[in-house]
């Protein structure tokens, strides 16, 4: 049951970044990526502090501190890679680069957290890479740079997921969430100053009403919630696993495209949708059927 429960809680966060994708390209019209990204996980931040307890300071040790930092530098440079990314290169090829993370997760669990790789875990990885493929289907024949900087966002979006297993199991959830979103508001600021022009920002950019929603929606449920939840979690199930789950992320971003500004997928990517919701059920067949095995043996 409690694997039950951690599966479909990732899975709701899966659900609340793809719904998310729409109103975050509406709001990064008139804000900065990077200073969107700083001021929603700021916010985001603030609000998880009212969840802590009086004097909760008392409680952060030199090894969380280091850990949450550690994690929120590397989530920052997942942002970052992908942000500058997408100047040079397309959307449907970042989002085919960036879901590479599924087949990176894997291996780094095998090198990092020394975890044991299961036939169908590394069957499963590749077939939602092929389904990432139809669905974000474009030309990856040429390689330019802003290819490469979105598979070095791939890769820190995949280390991101290993340490978050290592640590979440040493630290307390809501600690190491609150430093680690703190920790990418602080270099997205730093970010945005440095390359970023503020002289064309106005009061009435930020007060726009589809950057008030996507602040709103973003800094509650795909970042205070989403990475509480992440961080909780995530002492339950593999590294590995939630890479699969998080592979549901475009598939969830289609479909909301799909409903709220009718963007059809095409044969090619509702083959990709299938292939990913595959991979994610693939996972589960040992399980089950160990499960079944010991039934019998009661």
């Amino acid at each position: 049951m409690n694997k039950l429960v951690a599966d479909s809680s990732l899975l709701f966060v899966a659900f609340i970044w793809g719904a998310t994708f729409v109103i975050v390209q509406k709001a990064i019209e008139f804000l900065p990526p990077h200073l969107f990204n700083g001021t929603r996980f700021l916010l985001a931040t603030l609000l998880l502090l009212l969840f802590v307890r009086k004097r909760f300071y008392l409680r952060i040790t030199k090894e969380l501190l280091i850990s949450g930092v550690f994690l929120g530098f590397i989530l920052f440079l997942g942002y970052a890679f992908q942000t500058v990314g997408l100047l040079y290169t397309t959307s449907s090829k970042a989002g085919f680069i960036t879901g590479l993370s599924v087949m990176i997760v894997p291996l780094l669990s095998l090198w990092i957290l020394k975890e044991k790789l299961r036939s169908i875990v590394v069957v499963s990885s590749v077939v939602g890479t092929l389904g990432l493929y139809f669905l974000t289907l474009s030309d990856i024949a040429s390689v330019n740079l802003g290819d490469l900087l979105v598979l070095f966002c791939a890769l820190a979006f995949a280390l991101h997921i290993v340490f978050t297993s290592k640590y979440t199991k040493k630290h307390d959830a809501l600690l190491l969430t609150i430093i680690q979103l703190f920790t990418v508001s602080l270099f997205s600021f730093l970010s945005s100053s440095i390359f970023e022009n503020h002289s064309a920002i106005s009061m009435e950019d930020f007060l726009h009403v589809d950057v008030i929603i996507a602040l709103v929606i973003t800094s509650i449920f795909a970042t205070a919630l989403a990475f509480l939840i992440q961080t909780k979690y995530q002492q339950i199930t593999s590294a590995a696993k939630v890479a699969l789950i998080f592979a549901m992320e475009p598939v969830f971003a289609a479909v909301t495209a799909f409903v709220v500004i009718q963007e059809r997928l095409s044969t090619n990517g509702i083959l990709g949708c299938t292939l990913i919701f595959l991979a994610m059920i693939l996972t589960e067949i040992p399980m089950a059927k160990l499960t079944h095995r010991k039934e019998l043996l009661k």
